[in-house]
């Protein structure tokens, strides 16, 4: 509880929780009444179309999840068992597990703190060591945390310098820029998220994107369980059963129009928090690098504890207890029981950013049709966990 008002009075805060724009229902009747049910149809032809003149980038595949992209991007570079693939550690699980679907093996690349993305410094020396060792990985995947773009002139030129194909998970950044340029179109090939839970939703679903339009479609072809053409079902590749619904593209299509605005709306938040607590020592937001735009799909901060006097638990406990849903930052992959002997590069000698980040951070709800009385509701009751352990300070010292 949070300030005198319990949490059953009051009705939930989500971190960040769907936001149709009113028009998806229109591109959904169409389909019904086309009965353009199936994994095709004209919703997904366009949907793929509009998002890759968004994007800048030659096509796009419309799939059923962010991971199944990764994955077959991965399958189109050749991932197989035995290899290595490089790997951002600050990032939610499904950035890595496709590599271990290929029956490769993941090394975790720490963060810098201008980003806290991943570490061109880090990168470098795993790249050097894999020369020397003469096994180069088969793909770098970079991830745009939280839609902040990476250090992307650095990353780009290590991965040329050693001739390594660039992957981007932009899952959490669509819509955010890089000196001009939409995240995702850098590297070999992009990825996209649509789950209920991004800047804009298909209810579930993924985008790959690339310049390489003949190995698109080989994409589209291992996405439709790789089938031959002939008269008779035949396949003579392994494929996958991973393409979207013409009914979600239909969503898709009508949340796209609205990206710009739901961008605006996110950015909009962020800089409310960060007006809210500028005059609070050791709080610190997450940094936007010169020449990027982030989509500020979640607003995040860290906490120095010993100047708050606060800890990120206590601080989660006391949202939560409001009815106010906050979550922890990404715990690195490196930490997890899942990749636990998997090799790991640190920015900095022994000195994992990521890790400092994970234990200090957090992040605040964000959505984008989030109310102002909303988000004073969830300041005011951060304030009070401050000014509480502040009082609490002054009278112990």
């Amino acid at each position: 509880m949070c300030g005198n008002v319990s949490a059953n009075e009051l009705k939930k805060i989500y971190l960040s929780p769907p936001h149709m724009s009113g028009k998806e229902k229109s591109y959904i009747d169409d389909a019904f009444e086309s009965n353009w049910i199936a994994p095709l149809g004209p919703n997904i032809d366009a949907f793929e179309k509009q998002l890759a003149a968004y994007a800048g980038t030659a096509d796009a595949v419309a799939v059923s999840s962010g991971t199944a992209a990764i994955h077959l991007s991965l399958q189109l570079l050749g991932v197989g068992a035995g290899d290595i693939v490089f790997c951002s550690s600050f990032t939610f699980v499904a950035s890595a597990n496709p590599i271990r679907y290929c029956g490769a093996e993941p090394v975790f690349i720490d963060s810098e703190p201008d980003t806290w993305n991943m570490s061109p410094i880090a990168l470098q020396q795993a790249l050097e060591d894999a020369n020397h060792k003469g096994k180069l990985p088969k793909a770098v995947i970079v991830v745009h945390l939280y839609g902040q773009v990476s250090k992307m002139d650095e990353i780009i030129s290590l991965c040329e310098q050693y001739e390594v194909p660039l992957v981007e998970d932009a899952a959490e950044s669509l819509g955010s820029t890089y000196k001009g340029k939409q995240s995702g179109s850098f590297g070999k090939f992009g990825i996209y998220s649509f789950n209920g839970n991004k800047i804009i939703t298909t209810s579930g679903g993924g985008m790959l994107v690339s310049d390489d339009v003949e190995l698109l479609k080989k994409a589209r072809f291992l996405a439709t369980q790789a089938r031959d053409t002939a008269a008779h079902y035949q396949h003579s590749s392994m494929g996958f059963n991973y393409r979207m619904s013409n009914l979600l593209a239909g969503v898709g299509r009508a949340q796209l129009e609205v990206l710009d605005d739901r961008v605006a709306a996110r950015r909009t938040v962020f800089e409310n928090y960060v007006g809210a607590f500028s005059d609070r020592s050791g709080i610190s937001f997450m940094p936007e690098l010169m020449n990027t735009k982030s989509n500020r799909w979640l607003t995040t901060l860290v906490l120095d504890e010993m100047e708050t006097n606060t800890t990120i638990s206590e601080l989660l406990y006391a949202l939560t207890a409001a009815n106010i849903e906050a979550r922890p930052l990404w715990k690195p992959l490196h930490l997890q029981p899942l990749f636990e002997n998997c090799r790991f590069y640190a920015h900095a000698g022994d000195e994992s950013i990521c890790e400092q980040l994970f234990m200090r951070g957090i992040c605040l709800p964000s959505g984008s049709s989030m109310t102002l009385i909303d988000q004073v509701r969830v300041i005011d009751c951060m304030n009070d966990v401050f000014d509480r352990a502040e009082e609490k300070s002054i009278q112990s010292a």
